[in-house]
């Protein structure tokens, strides 16, 4: 009877990255919420002021809402059961295209899953390994994973320094196919794209302008419309990915552009024809959403109050806030270690804000990612400046 040597898992070397986390004061559990997502919630049973949520205005539980993707639940159940190309397209989601078409002034939309698949899935149904893509270094995640799924050629300029894109496109062959990227508002520093520019550049060489407009959606622009609209950039940006997963308050994301575009898209881009669509529940909400923002901009007036003052707080107690123009607003400390101590420093004064360290930023960039909201109180917004001062002292930030 032979005796099986013991199995060596092929998978250990993964404890020995976790086992180097810990040792450099980088690993994290994930924090778990008891109630809504909402301004003041309970994180890990503690009560705390909310500081790290995407839910710009308050959304996730605005009655109105609430009682939209009710009304949807009970008439047409929990799922649509097929994807959009098969049997999963229902007439709530056309018309909830046609509404973000209409309201980013665009011919059509198309509707992802997420605002990742959205910005991963356009870039790679669009470009293929004679293309080339110049973008930003600091662009998001989903931009990069498209970039690499298409195959193209990746050049990356430093952050929002448009004479480094423009040296790019003049060095590229006449007649390449190139598309030129910036997110609109960059989550991890808050500050926005040199969009105006860089559109200036695209029409120059005749590079395709996208911009990512997941944060400024209901952030930035008349009635939350985005960065183009902020800019005035209409009809000179080829392709706007917009989300639904935070002002709006539900889930997903979206692409607009021309009618051929996006049609296109619908027969290649691989997110949307391999994953079921929108449950109606979701659906029916971020039509609802829509309606809001259009008939309440005071909501975004809120927002906007609350982020001036807490700027300005972080700034009074020496806190670097870096280039921040929007609602992030990251306190930046540089050592990854240290910036997670005042994370959880924060935590047990009542604060949840969560630490960012390397790989998501540079390594000597760690630091504290704050999103205020639209449905912060000045008291909520009080009472976390307070808890940095106390823990940045404590720590020898400030």
């Amino acid at each position: 009877m032979s005796t099986s040597t013991p199995r060596i898992d092929p998978l250990s070397f993964l404890t020995d990255e976790l086992d180097s986390l810990k040792v450099q004061g980088l690993y994290r559990s994930l924090r778990v919420l008891d109630g809504a997502q909402e301004a003041h919630t309970t994180v890990d049973g503690r009560s705390v002021v909310n500081l790290s949520s995407n839910n710009y205005l308050g959304l996730t539980t605005h009655p109105t809402l609430k009682t939209r993707a009710m009304e949807a639940l009970e008439r047409f159940g929990v799922g649509t059961g097929s994807v959009r190309t098969i049997a999963g397209t229902m007439a709530m989601h056309v018309e909830l295209e046609r509404r973000l078409a209409e309201f980013k002034h665009t011919e059509a939309v198309v509707v992802f899953q997420s605002g990742f698949t959205a910005n991963a899935g356009t870039v790679s149904a669009i470009l293929t390994k004679d293309d080339v893509v110049v973008s930003d270094a600091l662009n998001h995640a989903s931009i990069i994973d498209g970039c690499r799924l298409s195959r193209a050629a990746i050049k990356v300029f430093p952050h929002k320094d448009v004479d480094a894109a423009r040296a790019i496109l003049r060095d590229l062959p006449a007649g390449q196919r190139t598309l030129l990227i910036t997110d609109g508002v960059f989550s991890m520093d808050g500050d926005l794209g040199p969009l105006p520019a860089l559109c200036d550049a695209a029409e120059e060489f005749g590079a395709i302008m996208m911009v990512d407009d997941a944060h400024a959606s209901g952030v930035f622009g008349r009635n939350g419309r985005g960065t183009v609209d902020h800019f005035g950039m209409h009809g000179r940006v080829d392709i706007q990915v917009g989300t639904l997963s935070k002002a709006i308050g539900a889930l997903g994301g979206y692409v607009a552009g021309t009618r051929d575009f996006i049609e296109f898209l619908q027969h290649r881009a691989r997110p949307f024809l391999f994953s079921t669509s929108h449950p109606p529940s979701v659906t029916a909400t971020c039509l609802a959403a829509i309606d809001l923002l259009l008939d309440e901009p005071q909501i975004i007036d809120r927002l906007w109050e609350n982020t001036r003052f807490f700027k300005a707080g972080l700034s009074a107690l020496g806190f670097d806030t870096g280039m921040s123009e929007s609602p992030i607003t990251p306190v930046i400390v540089g050592d990854g270690a240290l910036t997670m101590a005042l994370s959880d420093g924060l935590f047990e004064e009542g604060v949840f804000a969560q630490g960012i360290a390397f790989p998501t930023v540079a390594r000597d960039k760690a630091r504290v990612r704050t999103i205020v909201t639209a449905t912060h109180t000045r008291d909520d917004l009080q009472f976390a400046l307070d808890a940095f001062k106390k823990v940045g002292h404590q720590l020898g930030i400030v």
